[in-house]
């Protein structure tokens, strides 16, 4: 990963020279792509430290280079979108997308949602202690971001990995989605709450696939405030 540097993706030459000079005159080197092919291949070889990306590009959508990334990557990514639409946003953020702006945005607001992302970022790698969590029948290993339920490995996004492993850190503590988006999410999220609904759903379909009847723990709705990690008694 190059440190400090970001990828702005955007087929608009005047978008790309605005982020540039915002980001350059608070202290970040920038990098451009002007279609999806471009900028697939310069995350591959430039290893931005974050990737500012558009959806409507030419050769290759923002939802494809987002997928393909994330293949290979979980570095940040802001999405761009001029649609507004509530399933792009969920969408975005289920393909592993960590924030997202809609068009007409506010230069400074995007410069301060990428250095909210950095710093969770850098605090996430300096703070991180332990990096395993093991409960009967859950093993969650931080560091290869591999989930195991019972003898299988579970698939998860890498927006699922993090909320499952914030809520198995903090076991019988109840979260408001406000508070797991702050914390998951790593920003004030201004969208719809409905998003961790989302997540939670897929989170718990693809465990409970796996673990059938014989999980120790399971994710609880706590009607009217939010979601907690509880592990079973014996």
């Amino acid at each position: 990963m190059t440190e400090g540097l970001i990828l702005v993706v955007d087929d608009e030459e005047h978008i790309r020279e605005l982020v540039r000079l915002y980001l350059e005159k608070n202290g970040f080197k920038v990098a451009v792509a002007a279609d999806g092919a471009e900028a697939l291949e310069k995350a591959k070889t430039l290893k931005p430290q974050l990737i500012i990306l558009d959806i409507m590009l030419p050769k290759m959508d923002g939802w494809d280079v987002c997928r393909e990334v994330r293949k290979i990557s979980d570095v940040p990514i802001i999405m761009l979108t001029a649609k507004g639409e509530e399933f792009d946003k969920v969408l975005g953020l289920e393909l592993g997308a960590d924030d997202y702006l809609t068009k007409p945005f506010s230069p400074r607001e995007l410069v301060a949602r990428v250095k909210a992302i950095l710093r969770r970022v850098v605090i996430d790698d300096t703070m991180q202690k332990e990096d395993q969590i093991s409960f009967p029948g859950l093993s969650i290993n931080y560091a290869s971001r591999e989930v195991q339920v019972g003898e299988k490995l579970v698939s998860l996004t890498p927006k699922e990995f993090d909320l499952l492993w914030f809520l198995a850190k903090n076991p019988s503590k109840v979260f408001t989605r406000e508070q797991l988006l702050t914390a998951v999410w790593g920003y004030d999220y201004y969208g719809d709450l409905r998003t961790v609904d989302t997540h939670i759903k897929r989170l718990r379909e693809k465990v409970e696939r796996e673990g059938a009847q014989e999980l120790a723990f399971q994710i609880k709705t706590i009607w009217g405030v939010g979601y907690k990690f509880e592990v079973q008694e014996p």
